[in-house]
């Protein structure tokens, strides 16, 4: 099973990247600044929203391109995205993070990445094929 460490080694591995820790523990990755990868326990209102479907471990907010991308995700893999009320509108979803293996976590956290990255940044450095 993927660790908190598993997700800075990756994040890491960008060009960019810094780790910031907030006041309660919770880690996040940012690129020039802007968080494209995070740390989410649930919350109260979450765990009302998702009842029995809320997961048990470890849950990471992504970002991705745009509202359709957030869609396509959580039609094509619900069991490993999504989402609440507190995100609508947003392009972020939540992730279980142990339902992701090594590989689909290099994938996520570029993807995520290459979403908040600033334009020139992503041309120098872009996403392998």
């Amino acid at each position: 099973m993927l660790t908190w460490d598993d997700v800075a080694r990756a994040c890491l591995a960008l060009p960019a990247t810094t780790e910031a820790v907030s006041a309660s523990g919770r880690r996040r990755w940012l690129v020039r600044g802007r968080t494209f990868v995070r740390e989410r326990p649930l919350h109260r209102t979450d765990l009302d929203e998702l009842g029995g479907a809320a997961p048990d471990g470890p849950v990471l907010v992504a970002y991705v391109p745009d509202e359709g991308a957030k869609a396509a995700l959580l039609a094509t893999e619900p069991d490993v995205w999504f989402t609440t009320s507190h995100f609508d509108g947003r392009p972020a979803l939540m992730c279980r993070l142990d339902a992701l293996d090594h590989r689909a976590l290099t994938e996520l956290v570029a993807e995520a990445w290459a979403s908040r990255a600033p334009r020139r940044l992503v041309a120098e450095h872009p996403l392998p094929s």
